[in-house]
């Protein structure tokens, strides 16, 4: 299953705090991608902020992957995660 992650940061995270981090975080995503989990990566234009495609057996699993990302661990961020299904509509135009 295909889930949506948006990353939030905390209001308490100081901007100095994520630095001796960020090398940590890119292994612990590269290590997603490779093991076929993190499917695609974004950051977004405005804030900067990562846009992750992860493929899960469940929400739970997602999270759990998330989790175990250091700037989540130092709570830094979060990540809302949001199940996706393939979209139905074309359906419509042939009913």
């Amino acid at each position: 299953m295909k889930f949506l992650a948006l990353e939030r940061e905390l209001s308490n995270a100081a901007s100095q705090a994520f630095q001796p981090l960020l090398k940590a975080e890119a292994r612990g995503v590269w290590d997603m991608q490779q093991s076929g989990t993190l499917r695609e990566i974004y950051s977004t234009a405005d804030q900067h902020t990562a846009v992750l495609i992860l493929e899960c057996s469940d929400g739970e699993v997602a999270r759990h992957l998330l989790a175990g990302l250091p700037l989540v661990q130092a709570g830094l961020i979060a990540f809302d995660v949001i199940p996706l299904v393939p979209y139905d509509g074309f359906a419509r135009l042939f009913v």
